[in-house]
């Protein structure tokens, strides 16, 4: 028998809890996923512990990020993690693969995350400058990101996603060297909706190689993979998604932030 792959024990595995993310604004629970002898760490969302938003219909976020996943892959860019919606111990609801991250005590000094604050006259070299604030002492800091680009990737991938909820704690650094974005939850709204930590590409243009795989991203969602999504999210979101789409290929640049509410709150 062969080894089953990481989303195949996810969909099929018995879940056991291990632990909760206490700090989350919806029950995210810690699992582990086994299958076959193979066990996978995991984040459990189900839908009953999703808090109701005004903004976005009851019981949705949980698709919303399995719809996000499978954007993502048809993109080829491997931002998001295996997610998958399955019954659970509490119910239906998102599963995803955990990702391990360095321990911040084995970090050398003086080195930043990916997105972080830091002292207005010590913006590292590297960095993109987001806003200014002051601290709880009153000190002046800055909301940073890096010029990385897996990380503008993602910054790509949250206006086709339309991602309302892009925190700099969603961005993380895997051991593995990858960059990984969580919490799709409040995505593909019709309307526009992008709330990011993630301005500092805002008004430059696109690698014309995400274009490309964009491209064809827009003329899969006219066949199988459209009827696929609405699975997920209504007709009326795939046509939106498709829209988003069109217009970044007709105008590769990347939005500039509009409105009072551009950046999430809290920021991480």
């Amino acid at each position: 028998m062969s080894t089953p792959d990481v989303r195949d024990v996810l969909q099929r595995g018995e879940l056991t809890v291990v632990g909760r993310v206490v700090h989350a604004s919806n029950a995210t629970l810690v699992c582990d996923a086994t299958l076959g002898g193979v066990v996978v760490r995991c984040v459990y969302k189900p839908v009953r512990g999703e808090r109701p938003l005004w903004d976005f219909p009851d019981g949705t976020l949980a698709g919303r990020e399995v719809a996000s996943y499978l954007i993502c892959e048809a993109l080829g860019w491997g931002v998001i993690p295996v997610t998958v919606l399955r019954d659970g111990p509490f119910g239906p609801g998102m599963v995803q693969q955990w990702i391990d991250t360095p321990d911040p005590d084995d970090t050398p000094d003086g080195r930043i995350d990916l997105v972080d604050l830091c002292p207005a006259d010590a913006v590292p070299t590297g960095w993109l400058p987001i806003l200014r604030a002051r601290d709880y002492d009153g000190a002046e800091v800055v909301l940073v990101h890096a010029d990385d680009p897996r990380l503008h990737r993602m910054a790509v991938l949250d206006v086709i996603l339309n991602n309302a909820d892009r925190k700099g704690g969603h961005a993380l650094e895997g051991l593995d060297g990858g960059v990984y974005g969580v919490d799709h939850g409040i995505c593909l709204h019709q309307e526009n909706k992008l709330r990011t930590v993630l301005w500092g590409w805002a008004g430059s243009t696109v690698d014309p190689e995400l274009l490309t795989d964009l491209e064809k991203l827009g003329q899969r969602l006219d066949g199988e993979f459209g009827n696929e999504l609405r699975a997920y999210i209504t007709g009326a979101e795939v046509a939106a998604l498709r829209a988003r789409i069109t217009a970044l290929l007709a105008r590769p640049v990347m939005p500039k932030p509009l409105g009072d509410r551009r950046i999430p709150w809290p920021a991480f």
